[in-house]
Parts: structure tokens; C-alpha cells; sequence
């Protein structure tokens, strides 16, 4: 999730989500472009409706995901709510923040599941939220421009929306290291990592858009769909797959320190400036989430985290230093990885009773299904 931005006079009066059908189209638009197009629960709320009206709807052959603004295609969720209710403790915030990722969730789970092709296209920034309306689509675009990362262990918090789920497919143990040092995944990275599907040059996106209205989808993307360049991190995999695969943070650590790459060692201090505990809890929800094929499992475990991390110093910590303050020196508790304990992340996996998200796999519904 990623930082609220200042809506303008502009922004205002414009939604915050354009829905639209054209050409046997359904058009998504994210319209916060000085935000960056940061999801807000409002946005959640238009478009989950939207998907189940298409999905019933034989004039529409395919759905397209794009933002506006040239910065990319969406930063983030707007966490500035949930840094308010994590730091009052406010049970009504509390409340309204568990909803609002409990609605970002099952967005994430009801794209996966569209019975028609998804077009996603990936262009620019496309961090945290903003890959979970992405990556969980069935066509998945990026470009040279592309920068897509789970930041979330950098603000006291846990990769969510369905990302557990998509690190720990990555090959190797790639995913693993995007998580816990916050990497920024090129376009080729982001293939190698499993994240996208189809290269396409930044400049050739309108063309992409207006074909897509003409053909069908696989033909318009393989008319524009380059190779993709190499990918530094698929490059990287000695040293990933070796050091990552150590038992804990600390250890992970250690290995990297160690090795005689400049870049194990930069991995390193990465990890080492994240919240210890944020760290500890991303690890053990991979960990989790390789074991299962579930989609719907592994969100239902990402909103345990969630709301547990409601109730931790780092995410308040985390935000207010990168967001808030913006003083870029948050004072993590417990301070270093040595001092997080098992029972301290046990508690961001504790059973909800009945406020549990209760994904399951099933197709996503019609309008007038039950």
C-alpha cells in the first residue's frame, strides 16, 4: 500500500474511478493521477459491481485496466485512513479500515476468477494495491516504463492483496527477495517473477488500446508485444536462491552479508532498514503461502495479517516516518530481527472467528446469481 496524495480542485469534481463500455469493452480507468491513482475504498465499491455487471454481459468480450496521468497505473492503496486508525485505536476506524481492505481483497479475488480476459496494463508505477488490481488478471501488460513492488514491509506492514500469494510462485526464491527489501521490479523482472505476461513499448500503448477494441485480445497483443529484455534479477538467481533460502530473517541476513556479491550485501542493508517484525511475518506468510494453490487461502491469511498489524508500533511508526513526518527514521520495536520472538509473530496469525474475510475458490458471480 502506498501514501495518499493531495487531491486537486480537478480531482475533486472528477470521479475517482471512470467505468466505461465501448467497443465490446469494459474500461476501468483509475483517475487520481496526482495520487498516482492510489485505490480508495470508494474505488473498491465502483469497481467489484462493474466486473459482475460484465461478467453477465454478452456485449462485453473483455475487460481493460488502465490509469490516468503518465506517472502509472496505480501507487498503492491510500493508507493515511489506516494510519489514523491504527493510531487512535479508534474501534469505528478500526472497523472501517478492516472493510476497506476486506473489499480490496475480494476485488483482488473476483479479477483472478473473470470469466473473460482481464487486460491489465502495467504501465509506470504499479506498487502494492495497484498490483492486485494487475497482476491477478488473465492478460498482463508492462512496458520499459514499468515499476511494479510490494513496499510494504517498509512501513511496518505485510505484502497483501493476493502478493503472498504471487512471491511465492515466483521462480526461486525471487519473491522472497522483492518482499523483504521492497525490490522495484523492472517490466522484464516482473515476467521473470510471474507477475506479467507481455512486454509492449511505452509508445505503442494507444495503439494497443484502439486494437483492443478491433480484435480480439490475443491477436491485438501479439501484434504489439515485444521480447522482453533481460531480467537483473532472473540474472541474479545464484545468489537469491542460496542466501533466501536460510531458515530466518536474520540468518537470510547473514548469508547475504557474506557473500561476495555487491548486491547480496546491498540486499542486506535493504532488509536490515525494514521493520524487523514486518520482515519476520512477510517470511513466515511465504512460507504459507507456497504451500497451498489457493488464491482465496492465502488472502484470507493476508487479512489475519492485516488486521493484526492494525494493532502493531511499526505500521503506525512506518507510515508516519515515510508518509506522514516523512523524516525517513522510523524507530522499529522490536529494534533489530534478533529480537522478534515466534510467539510475537504468531499473533498476526490468530484466527478472526467471525470477521474472517471466507474467500473461497468459486468463479466470480453475475449480477442476479447467487
Amino acid at each position: 500500500m502506498a501514501a495518499k496524495g493531495e487531491r486537486t480542485e480537478r480531482e475533486t469534481l472528477e470521479p475517482e474511478v471512470i467505468l466505461a463500455e465501448r467497443d465490446g469493452l469494459g474500461w476501468i480507468t483509475l483517475n487520481r493521477p496526482k495520487a498516482i491513482n492510489a485505490l480508495t475504498h470508494g474505488m473498491e465499491r465502483a469497481i467489484t459491481p462493474a466486473l459482475r455487471r460484465w461478467a453477465a454481459a454478452d456485449a462485453i468480450r473483455a475487460v481493460v485496466l488502465t490509469g490516468a496521468g503518465e506517472r502509472g497505473l496505480c501507487a498503492g492503496g491510500d493508507i493515511v485512513a489506516i494510519y489514523h486508525a491504527a493510531k487512535t485505536g479508534d474501534r469505528a476506524e478500526a472497523r472501517e479500515a478492516a472493510e476497506f481492505w476486506r473489499a480490496e481483497y475480494e476485488l483482488n479475488h473476483a479479477i483472478s476468477r473473470f470469466p473473460k480476459p482481464y487486460v491489465a496494463v502495467m504501465d509506470g508505477i504499479v506498487m502494492g494495491g495497484g498490483v492486485g488490481l494487475a497482476a491477478h488478471g488473465s492478460v498482463r501488460v508492462v512496458t520499459e516504463r514499468s515499476m511494479v513492488g510490494m513496499p510494504e514491509v517498509g512501513i511496518g506492514f505485510v505484502p497483501d492483496v493476493g502478493g503472498t500469494h504471487l512471491l511465492a510462485r515466483a521462480p526461486g526464491l525471487i519473491g522472497r527477495h522483492v518482499a523483504l527489501t521492497t525490490a522495484r521490479m523492472s517490466g522484464a523482472d516482473a515476467i521473470a517473477a510471474g507477475f506479467a505476461d507481455h512486454h509492449v513499448p511505452a509508445d505503442a500503448l494507444p495503439a494497443l488500446l484502439d486494437a483492443l477494441g478491433v480484435d480480439p485480445v490475443v491477436d491485438a497483443v501479439a501484434r504489439f508485444a515485444t521480447p522482453a529484455p533481460e531480467s537483473e534479477l532472473a540474472v541474479q538467481r545464484d545468489w537469491i536462491d542460496d542466501c533466501y533460502a536460510a531458515d530466518t530473517p536474520a540468518e537470510i541476513v547473514r548469508r547475504l552479508c557474506a557473500h561476495g556479491d555487491a548486491a547480496a550485501r546491498k540486499a542486506a542493508e535493504q532488509i536490515l532498514a525494514k521493520s524487523p517484525i514486518a520482515v519476520s511475518v512477510a517470511l513466515r506468510s511465504l512460507r504459507a503461502a507456497a504451500e497451498t494453490d489457493s488464491l482465496a487461502e492465502n488472502l484470507n491469511r493476508e487479512f489475519r495479517v492485516s488486521v493484526a498489524a492494525l494493532r502493531s508500533h511499526d505500521l503506525v511508526e512506518g507510515i508516519r516516518a515515510q508518509v506522514i513526518d516523512k523524516d525517513r527514521n522510523p524507530r522499529w520495536s522490536p529494534a533489530t530481527l534478533d529480537d522478534v520472538t515466534e510467539a510475537q509473530i504468531d499473533t498476526y496469525f490468530e484466527d478472526l472467528g467471525d470477521r474472517e474475510l471466507g474467500l473461497r475458490d468459486v468463479t466470480v458471480q453475475s449480477e442476479g446469481q447467487s
